[in-house]
């Protein structure tokens, strides 16, 4: 009985440390966790950064940089030629995995001044792979995710995203910023 009830307060204890963790697998229909991560500048940023906008996270990892480059083209005609979604309901920005990666921070840094100049955006360095172990995100990977104006993730795309879905993801991205 001592046995049965030591290990019954030992699952007891286990499981709250299991369910009490803050990482999550992220999914569509899942409010994402915050986190705060710095740009080239240090400027601190957190999801609450943009109030009221859809978001198109990049989570990417310096080796897998072009890997999206026709969708991001396709998100930035949409946004600077096209005007049909617009920057005051949308934030497209990336966060680069920097753990992922041989490469030095100083070289991450400018192929990010690059992307960030390229398409007029801001990019985040995640230099513990905090949000790939919190969000449940690949290693070694470029995966993109959309959050509604409430967080709630709405689209999760990991690995290279086929071109014939690209207006289709833009399409999303303009429904998600007229709710």
């Amino acid at each position: 009985m001592k046995k049965m009830t030591i290990t019954l307060v030992f699952s007891l204890f286990a499981a709250t440390g299991i369910f009490g963790q803050q990482n999550v697998n992220l999914a569509v229909g899942i409010k994402a966790p915050d986190w705060m991560f710095t740009d080239a500048d240090k400027k601190e940023f957190t999801l609450n950064s943009w109030p009221g906008k859809v978001l198109q996270i990049n989570y990417v990892d310096p080796d897998e940089s072009d890997l999206n480059d026709p969708f991001n083209d396709v998100v930035k005609k949409a946004t600077d030629v096209d005007k049909t979604l617009s920057k005051d309901l949308f934030k497209g920005f990336g966060i680069v995995d920097c753990k992922s990666t041989w490469k030095p921070n100083g070289l991450i840094r400018m192929i990010a001044g690059n992307k960030a100049k390229k398409y007029d955006t801001t990019i985040l360095f995640d230099y513990k792979a905090t949000l790939q172990k919190e969000w449940g995100l690949p290693k070694d990977n470029y995966t993109v995710v959309v959050l509604d104006k409430n967080r709630v993730c709405r689209f999760i795309y990991k690995g290279h995203i086929p071109e014939s879905e690209n207006q289709k993801i833009v399409d999303l991205l303009i429904a998600l910023t007229k709710e």
